[in-house]
């Protein structure tokens, strides 16, 4: 069996700041909302895909939603988790394992801080590869900052280059009401913001906020059942690279390279037929060299790109048009919402000023960890 799968409902819970729920609670309102807009009910669900709560995931999460899934994944790669989960849910779909998908996450984690209930992290653990890392002091924004820093070598990529990925984030963000800062930024107010980790200041790195999201994935012949138009799963791809950045042989290609060129290869198309990206941007660095690596532009020539404004709304390649996790949200993990913003883009459901009009292709790219994983999807609509 092998059945052509579909998005068919996407919500947002509850975003931005958000004291007064938990973390539990915004799974349930996503998965409820995502139900509702695919018109289904919840007893159509039968896989159930979550990482990010609980103890036994996702069978807590199962239990919390009264679900009694035959079909699960708790796969952990990295904020790109849910892009590699939504391939193993086409794929199991695809062949008959399952009907009916639900993807869901949720994080309070900026209340949680507020709250004194959690710390932050400095590192991911002292145990296996990573704990020879740990003495050196390499937090994960310090990865990035090397990262970038080689590609500033290599290439000749500018501060203001970088900065401008921030600046387009903020300019598409203004056009979205659950965007959690939205006031325009210049370069120079990027580049004079606090320096957290060379290069990167404060404003090249994501925002910490609360927030969940779902996404309902269908079999095609549940298609009919559904309220919306269908956005369909064209193609996917997935790569891990490396923990420790002493195995990873480029500072200047991420894994997206791979599973980019997987996903183009199996959705027969190209990056030039590409209307809309959602990319993840926990630090401006990543678009750059993700739109290289997916062949948007040629290696080095991510910088440029991004001067020439090709990535806010109503440039030639719009990307992050809700505003990413520069501007919108970020609650930990943010995969999932570049699946959300996608279909809503393809569906054309935003307000005018807001949407990539006649948007027909999108490609979504979600990396994990300091560049340890990607998974990318391609979307389309007929």
């Amino acid at each position: 069996m092998t059945r052509r799968v579909a998005i068919v409902g996407v919500a947002l819970s509850d975003t931005g700041r958000v004291d007064d729920r938990t973390n539990w609670e915004l799974h349930g309102q996503a998965v409820r909302r995502a139900i509702a807009d695919a018109g289904l009910a919840k007893e159509d669900i039968d896989g159930l895909a979550s990482n990010g709560i609980g103890t036994l995931q996702p069978i807590e999460l199962a239990e919390y939603l009264g679900l009694r899934p035959t079909w699960v994944d708790s796969t952990q790669v990295g904020g790109g988790t849910w892009e590699v989960m939504a391939g193993h849910a086409a794929d199991a779909i695809a062949q008959g394992h399952a009907e009916v998908v639900a993807l869901v996450y949720g994080s309070t984690t900026r209340a949680d801080l507020k709250k004194r209930l959690r710390t932050a992290n400095l590192s991911f653990g002292g145990r296996g590869p990573i704990q020879f890392e740990v003495p050196y002091g390499h937090t994960l924004i310090a990865k990035y900052a090397m990262a970038a820093r080689r590609h500033m070598h290599e290439y000749g990529t500018t501060v203001e280059q970088l900065a401008e990925v921030a600046v387009s984030a903020r300019y598409n963000a203004q056009f979205n009401p659950d965007a959690y800062y939205r006031d325009p930024i210049t370069v120079d107010d990027v580049l004079n913001s606090e320096m957290i980790a060379d290069p990167y200041t404060k404003l090249q790195c994501c925002i910490r906020s609360d927030g969940g999201c779902a996404v309902i994935l269908a079999a095609e012949d549940r298609v009919p059942d559904t309220a919306k138009a269908p956005v369909w799963i064209l193609g996917h791809g997935q790569h891990v690279s490396h923990t420790t950045m002493s195995e990873w042989p480029d500072f200047t290609v991420s894994p997206a390279a791979i599973a980019g060129k997987a996903a183009f290869e199996r959705a027969g198309v190209t990056p030039e037929e590409i209307n809309v990206c959602t990319i993840y941007d926990a630090f401006t660095y990543m678009v750059l060299v993700t739109l290289e690596d997916l062949g948007f532009c040629g290696k080095g020539e991510g910088g440029a790109l991004a001067e020439s404004g090709a990535l806010r709304l109503g440039g030639s390649l719009p990307t992050n048009p809700d505003g990413g996790g520069l501007s919108a949200c970020h609650p930990g993990m943010r995969g999932l919402f570049l699946l959300v913003e996608a279909t809503r883009q393809l569906r054309q459901e935003h307000p005018p000023e807001r949407l990539v009009p006649d948007a027909k292709l999108a490609c979504v790219s979600g990396t994990g960890g300091w560049f340890c994983s990607n998974g990318t999807l391609i979307l389309g609509v007929e």
